[in-house]
């Protein structure tokens, strides 16, 4: 048993001066009944904009505010207390840069220890404590709240969480032990793994409160003093706090341990087993189910130490400033006050892609967007499906009856093409060829305003080809989605050498007011995700035609920790969209991507693949091994020799990509990959494990970072 007490925490006070400190001011509040209530109000006095974090500083000091009031309690002066945050927060949880900064691996076993020490107090007072989620809680945040004795949730509070697997950590201080000691094993599974691993699913706080995580939910209106009322009456014994799952009710000895099997397996089918974190908060919860509490902390306090100084967690964090900090600042964004103003859109298209371009245009920008197509049975079928995804956000209460009525009203179709003369922006969505995008864009020229932005969703061929024949190229620019629309959050905005930065800027605030996050490349084949899938896929394809089974092709790439398998990918990519990438990039780059003529007669077939129902790919139906075996060899590649092959190849593109200026700088690249998709944090995107595999040191003799990106104890 750890006595936190006796721990000297001097070593990770001084280990920065730029922690936000937040302070733990406590005041006096006499309730109702005249008990008196000592209310802690976390609050670092910055606006909502930069939350209540929990560095070492601010620990120590809520820690010494906990000892004052426990002595008060001891005397008599006040009967419980309380802790709740400034306005919309309670706090973001651990100061992420201060423990990525902590230089050893006994300091982060004391950040750990300092956790545990001062939020342990909350239920060691000698007088019932409350946390008042007022707002967001996330991490340490909503530990605090489950180290109190009660919990109330502000029913608009933003989101509820314990997001640490994403990162490549464990909830440390406490979430581990006490979660599924008090909401039963399998809804502490979904709440500490499932949820971080479905890109980071966050709870609202009445799923919070269903769970059994909070004992009572109140409304924005009257929160704190409906709150205060509650705890008044649990004070009194009027209130009766019942809990389903309290530990006496929780089933331990058959359905803790079957619940840990299947999510094990989960886990194994899904995600391979690279990631760390994931199986050791899943050993964690397993220990979990017997044993003390100061038990359950030690174990946390070892394991969270151990990921904190590892390679996975130093990618994570290098992933996660990436998407807080660069992709809400694009590198390479011309002024934003020279963008023209969007208030009529064009979609020239009415399929399924131009359809979800609609839907998303029209609920993030709130403008009028016009669809055409062909003719006229296709508009209405375009059209139809906007309306129809519109009535089911209105049906799941995400939009009011008002709201979806405009919406609906601000999508028309036609045949009619004069209608976009007063459209500022106009994208295709069109047949992936040259000579179909140039023909459509012609024929728009003609009718728009000199100063209509022109932009391409062209996926892979050269923007400036496209663009080629127009009066005014420079009104052109690339504006590549990813499917599905409305989920993937990556705009790949491409600048051929005629694009103003007129067309550059309006593309870029248009991509940020479609709540997309934008990046710069340049006009080269397949930008920046789809050259580098290419690859992967390519690599894929390699080992298969020259002999090596696909289960055994999918395993050599595990390592890699990729969301999917490259068939897996393939499979959801397209077989005949997948041919077409990799006739493209084999065409510009020969001597570096692969492709075979057979992968298009294989991608004539309707069924490819074989999967397990975790969705990975485990071979081909027999009618695809019939086809491979008339290209492919007979001798499988061993598993080392593929992964090397992939390494080696994704080192050297990248290498390229920068070297041609594809993308400004090497964060560039890692942001796309993860926004585009789907690459894991624990990677960093790709060039923190291409550089800690030793890929780059092969292929060009140096490293993508200098130092590279690696954990305290490498």
């Amino acid at each position: 048993m750890t006595n936190y007490d006796s721990i000297d925490f001097s070593p990770i006070l001084g280990l920065s001066d730029s922690e936000v400190v937040t302070n733990s001011p406590a005041r006096d509040i006499t309730l109702p009944s005249g008990k008196v209530m000592a209310l802690i109000t976390l609050d670092n006095g910055r606006d909502h904009t930069r939350p209540n974090t929990l560095g070492p500083a601010t620990l120590t000091a809520l820690g010494q505010t906990l000892d004052t009031l426990a002595a008060r309690a001891a005397k008599g002066e006040i009967q419980a207390v309380g802790i709740t945050g400034k306005q919309y927060i309670l706090a973001a949880g651990a100061d992420l840069s201060e423990v990525s900064n902590v230089g050893s691996k006994d300091n982060a076993r004391l950040i750990a220890q300092l956790g545990h020490k001062v939020l342990g107090k909350l239920s060691d007072l000698g007088v019932p404590s409350f946390a008042f989620v007022n707002g967001l809680a996330l991490g340490g945040g909503l530990e605090i709240a489950l180290n109190s004795t009660y919990r109330t949730v502000d029913a608009s509070a933003a989101a509820i969480a314990l997001p640490e697997v994403f990162l490549g950590i464990i909830p440390g201080w406490g979430g581990a032990y006490l979660l599924p000691n008090l909401i039963g094993i399998e809804n502490a599974l979904e709440v500490v793994i499932s949820n971080p691993l479905k890109q980071n699913r966050v709870l609202k706080p009445k799923q919070a409160f269903d769970l059994g995580i909070m004992d009572a939910i109140f409304p924005a209106s009257n929160y704190l003093e409906d709150s205060l009322r509650w705890a008044d009456g649990v004070l009194a014994g009027t209130v009766k706090v019942e809990r389903k799952n309290e530990p006496g009710k929780i089933e331990r000895l058959t359905k803790w341990p079957i619940a840990i099997k299947m999510a094990r397996g989960m886990l194994e089918s899904k995600i391979g087993t690279m990631p760390r974190s994931p199986y050791v908060a899943l050993d964690l919860l397993d220990k979990a189910k017997s044993g003390t509490k100061a038990e359950g902390f030690a174990r946390e306090d070892e394991a969270l130490a151990d990921l904190v100084t590892g390679d996975q967690f130093a990618a994570s964090m290098y992933a996660f400033d990436l998407v807080q900090k660069r992709a809400k600042r694009p590198v390479g964004a011309p002024d934003k006050t020279l963008a023209k103003k969007v208030t009529k859109v064009g979609i020239i298209g009415a399929g399924l892609m131009a359809s979800q371009f609609a839907l998303l245009f029209v609920r993030r920008l709130q403008v009028p967007v016009l669809i055409t197509d062909l003719d006229q049975a296709r508009v209405d079928k375009g059209v139809a499906y906007i309306h129809e995804e519109i009535g089911k956000l209105e049906a799941k209460g995400r939009l009011d009856a008002d709201s979806a009525n405009k919406l609906r009203a601000l999508v028309t179709g036609t045949t009619d093409k004069s209608l976009y003369k007063d459209c500022d922006f106009v994208i295709e969505a069109v047949f992936e060829e040259v000579g179909v995008k140039q023909s459509v864009f012609a024929e728009i020229e003609a009718i728009v305003a000199e100063d209509t932005i022109l932009a391409t969703n062209t996926s892979s061929l050269s923007v400036e080809e496209i663009g080629s024949k127009l009066a005014h190229p420079e009104r052109l620019v690339g504006f590549h989605f990813f499917n599905p629309v409305a989920v993937m959050p990556l705009i790949e905005i491409v600048k051929t050498p005629q694009t103003s930065d007129a067309a550059l800027s309006t593309a870029f605030v248009v991509a940020k007011g479609l709540g997309k996050n934008a990046v710069l490349t340049a006009d080269a084949p397949g930008f920046v995700v789809n050259r580098l899938l290419a690859k992967v896929m390519g690599e894929a394809a390699r080992a298969v035609y020259e002999g090596t089974p696909v289960a055994d092709v999918e395993k050599a790439f595990a390592p890699l920790g990729l969301p999917m398998g490259p068939f897996q990918l393939i499979d959801l990519v397209g077989w005949k969209v997948a041919a077409h990438v990799q006739d493209t990039m084999v065409r510009a780059f020969p001597d570096r991507f692969y492709a075979n003529d057979n992968f298009h007669e294989l991608a004539e077939l309707s069924e490819i693949v074989e999967k397990d129902k975790g969705g990975r790919v485990t071979g081909f139906t027999k009618a695809a091994e019939k086809v491979v075996k008339k290209a492919a060899g007979s001798k499988a590649t061993a598993s080392d020799v593929i992964l090397q092959r992939v390494q080696d190849g994704l080192a050297q593109e990248i290498k390229i990509m920068l070297d041609e200026g594809v993308v400004p700088e090497v964060e560039d690249i890692d942001l796309c990959l993860i926004l585009g998709a789907g690459w894991p944090f624990i990677d960093g995107g790709a060039t923190p494990y291409l550089d800690r595999e030793g890929a780059s040191e092969r292929v060009f003799g140096g490293t993508f970072h200098n130092p590279p990106i690696r954990g305290i104890g490498a």
